[in-house]
């Protein structure tokens, strides 16, 4: 509720580097932390409990759909300080072998006319050795934890198997899920890593790798999700859903950021990708297109703010949706609102499973 009235000034405060909003956030979430009793009492005014929206999905149990796209808690610092603010899952990263600091700030751009920001950040992280000790040293969180793993910058592509195969290796213990991150257009390359022969080397691999970690800790294997462009064509699409039908890939995250500007009311003369309102009805079609030509399980990401823009989104086919620019504009509140009107709009269409929705 007073997050209305602290935006104007976070924004202000971080008007000419947006990334230092983010650093305040993580420090507040991280000062919350230190006490287990504030952050019981956050969990329990943040977190609308309601029987019809879990579910089971991917061998997991998810008490809502709401989860927290990846980029936001990359080093996976605050785990369970985002857990209390209601999600129903989170996704640490992107996390690279190597560790490395990204490209140049500033990186992050706000267009709050257009409820769109811009980002270039170049998968800046601590590296997998770094953050697997980390989670070690961290109890398990609350809701399930995917981990999206992606290619050093420093690596060549003829390498990247090697790289992907490293991360998922030092992280396998604690991700919950594993996100395939081969279409981040902040890494010189990555997006080739979507085209047919090269992605049927990286996942076959990584599900070869999962299957032997699984049998070797005599744990269940955790599921691959290969997180997909809104920027390719539909016969490009085509492709990667036949590698991962082919290749028994679990499910699809749509969509990463786009490079393309439509939608926006301002001219943008900065490289990155695009996140937010603009665009919300390419990753619409994206998962509808998914869900009707594959039938996979998709986690749909892209612009959403609100209770109807989720509702829309399962019923495109999605099972589970991802936020981060909602939440940057809309503040932490937002993921409380979504599921109670979530809740709402399911009784007026006389639904009583969130499964229901996708009819």
């Amino acid at each position: 509720m007073l997050y209305p009235w602290i935006r104007p000034l976070l924004f202000k405060l971080s008007q000419k580097d947006p990334e230092l909003a983010h650093e305040y956030a993580l420090k507040a979430l991280k000062l919350l932390g230190r006490s287990p009793r504030v952050l019981r009492a956050l969990s329990r005014i943040s977190s609308y409990e309601d029987p019809s929206l879990r579910q089971e999905l991917l061998g997991l149990s998810f008490k809502n759909p709401v989860g927290l796209a990846a980029g936001f808690d990359k080093n996976a610092r605050v785990l369970h300080e985002l857990a209390a603010l209601g999600f129903g899952f989170l996704e640490a990263g992107t996390v690279t072998r190597y560790p490395q600091q990204g490209n140049p700030r500033p990186r992050i751009f706000r267009f709050p006319q257009d409820k769109a920001l811009l980002n270039r950040m170049g998968f800046n992280n601590e590296g997998a050795d770094a953050i697997s000790r980390r989670l070690q040293e961290m109890p398990p969180a609350p809701i399930p934890v995917g981990i999206s793993i992606g290619k050093s910058k420093l690596t060549p592509l003829d390498k990247a198997v090697e790289d992907y195969l490293y991360s998922l290796q030092r992280l396998y213990p604690y991700g919950s899920y594993f996100a395939i991150n081969v279409s981040s257009p902040n890494t010189p390359g990555l997006r080739t890593l979507q085209e047919k022969d090269q992605l049927e080397a990286l996942v076959g691999a990584l599900q070869r790798e999962s299957q032997a970690l699984s049998e070797r800790t005599g744990t269940p294997r955790r599921p691959l999700l290969v997180k997909i462009s809104p920027d390719l064509d539909w016969p490009a699409v085509d492709e990667l859903l036949e590698v991962c039908l082919s290749r028994g890939v679990d499910g699809l995250i749509a969509v990463n950021t786009t490079l393309a500007r439509e939608g926006l009311t301002v001219q943008i003369n900065e490289a990155g990708g695009l996140s937010g309102k603009p665009l919300h009805k390419k990753a619409l079609e994206m998962v509808r297109y998914i869900h009707n030509h594959a039938g996979l399980p998709v986690i749909g990401v892209g612009g959403i703010f609100n209770a109807q823009e989720t509702f829309a989104m399962l019923k495109a086919g999605a099972k589970l949706v991802q936020i981060y620019t909602g939440l940057i504009y809309e503040g932490p509140g937002v993921v409380y609102r979504i599921n109670q009107g979530l809740r709402q709009l399911m009784r007026k269409y006389g639904l009583r499973q969130i499964q229901e929705i996708a009819g």
